[in-house]
């Protein structure tokens, strides 16, 4: 629906994108900063209406910075948990656009967890008698503690409302406590079954994931400086359990303006012939940076148990994908 409403729906530079939302984390809106920042500098705008706290983790200081630096417009509400409404859309001169969703923009909310939404268009709400700018200015007109951060002061109040997805000590929530199960395909295997010899053995190693990868990893931050196309990663620590290895430049990447997906570097796997198209590759989250990968064989016991949890499909090859939570992860492993 977003990629409806501020994608295909709009013109870039036309009128104002509107977020409201309670909780926001920088993987939320990861698939729309270079959205934004087009649409603002081609004279458009955007504002944005989060959740502050200084005891809730409800908004990070990496999705604000980031919503800054593409020149979005700012404001935190100060209230614990008052700030519970999550609508996205645009006002401009051919319409309004309105989600009313239960979806925050974060990467739970974006992807992982099971959420309903609506999206009104112009007809609805001109029926409806809506206006994102009524809506705004009565918000801001609210007797609520409402702070407005900015780049150029960090001594601001407003940045204590913010937590920090990168430099805190983060603990994972239970529902982050995942295993993901990756069935191989032919081009996330060719180089791993390679010889250092073959031609099929040249370029980069990846496994290619699903597009819905935003709550598995951590903040994906780094952008790339070259190429004109937008990417975003991150860097984590992965131990492979079968080499017993482990690798510490391990990057996780989303392509943000090319097929939208997510690939993770898994270059100490080629040569290896440890993978076969098929085999399921069990990636365990155990901390915020920390990872775990075993390559579960086809044929396996192991393989048997785990392959109904990958109901998701990945392209049109067969390639599937799903989640276990790592205590269930062990137990059938063991």
């Amino acid at each position: 629906m977003l990629e409806r409403v501020w994608v295909r729906g709009s013109k870039p530079g036309d009128g104002i994108f509107y977020i409201i939302s309670g909780f926001a984390n920088y993987n939320g809106g990861v698939r729309f900063y270079d959205v934004f920042k087009h649409h603002i500098d081609e004279g458009g705008q955007c504002v944005a209406i989060l959740g502050g706290s200084t005891s809730q983790k409800l908004s990070s200081q990496q999705v604000v910075e980031q919503l800054l630096e593409v020149g979005c417009q700012v404001y935190l509400v100060n209230r614990k948990r008052i700030l519970h409404a999550k609508c996205y859309g645009f006002d401009s001169e051919k319409g309004q656009m309105l989600v009313v969703s239960s979806g925050n923009f974060t990467g739970p909310g974006m992807s992982q967890n099971i959420e309903a939404a609506l999206l009104l268009d112009t007809p609805n709400l001109k029926e409806m008698g809506f206006s994102w700018r009524v809506l705004v200015e009565q918000m801001l007109k609210q007797k609520w503690d409402i702070y407005q951060p900015t780049l150029t002061d960090r001594t601001n109040p407003a940045w204590k409302l913010l937590y920090d997805e990168i430099g805190g000590i983060l603990k994972l929530e239970d529902d982050q406590e995942m295993t993901m199960l990756l069935m191989l395909g032919h081009s996330d295997t060719a180089r791993i079954q390679a010889k250092p010899t073959d031609i099929a053995g040249k370029g980069t190693q990846y496994f290619w994931l699903s597009k819905d990868s935003y709550d598995f990893f951590p903040a994906l931050t780094i952008r790339n400086q070259r190429g004109h196309k937008a990417t975003y990663s991150a860097i984590i620590n992965m131990f492979y359990v079968d080499l017993n290895l482990l690798d510490k430049e391990c990057r996780v990447t989303f392509e943000a303006e090319n097929n939208l997906d997510f690939r993770l570097g898994t270059s100490k796997l080629k040569f290896t012939r440890i993978a076969a198209m098929g085999d399921i590759a069990a990636i365990t989250r155990t901390g915020e940076y920390d990872y775990e990968m075993r390559i579960v064989k086809t044929g396996s016991s192991a393989y048997s148990k785990l392959l109904p949890y990958a109901v998701n499909f990945i392209g049109h090859q067969g390639k599937k994908y799903g989640y276990i939570p790592n205590v269930e992860f062990y137990k059938t492993i063991s």
